[in-house]
């Protein structure tokens, strides 16, 4: 099989919904303090535009947009509901391990992150797993956000959804 084949399955679009829906809690992993990096700009609007109690993850930097960081996720006060990762592709096991051993519920990769094998465990030992797809952007999808910058969500609606 040739290692760009794609044959694990994610959930699909009401699935990560729900998914969304459901956290109250999102640890960002490999979050920068830099604003040109994607993990910045998207802590940014979650800590903006959304009810999330958002974690940094990083050993090196020590404060995030006001936030202290943690060095790892063993470190958060709470179990992260979902643990959105910026790290690179060889790193992502072991923050598979960390996300286990914290009591996440949801392991989300971010855009071009993909690792099948990650998945698969991440999925044995219980968790959910979203790969390839930004936090940011999927819950502006949902949430009446991109349509206004005149992106086509797929969803057909005169009224913004509101949050529960």
């Amino acid at each position: 099989m040739s290692t760009t084949e794609r044959t694990w399955q994610g959930p699909s679009a009401p699935e990560r919904l729900s998914l969304l829906r459901q956290a109250k809690s999102i640890a960002i992993v490999g979050a920068s303090d830099k604003p040109s990096r994607a993990s910045y700009f998207v802590a940014t609007y979650l800590q903006s535009s959304t009810r999330y109690k958002v974690y940094f993850v990083n050993p090196v930097v020590k404060e995030i947009l006001g936030q202290p960081t943690y060095a790892s996720l063993a470190d958060l006060p709470e179990s992260p509901d979902i643990v959105d990762v910026f790290r690179k592709h060889d790193d992502l096991p072991g923050v598979t391990d960390e996300a286990v051993a914290a009591g996440a519920k949801t392991l989300w990769l971010q855009l071009g992150s993909w690792h099948e094998e990650v998945a698969r465990d991440a999925e044995a030992a219980g968790l959910n797993v979203v790969m390839d797809r930004c936090v940011k952007i999927e819950h502006a999808r949902f949430h009446g956000g991109l349509h206004l910058a005149g992106f086509d969500t797929g969803v057909i609606s005169s009224k913004r959804q509101v949050l529960a």
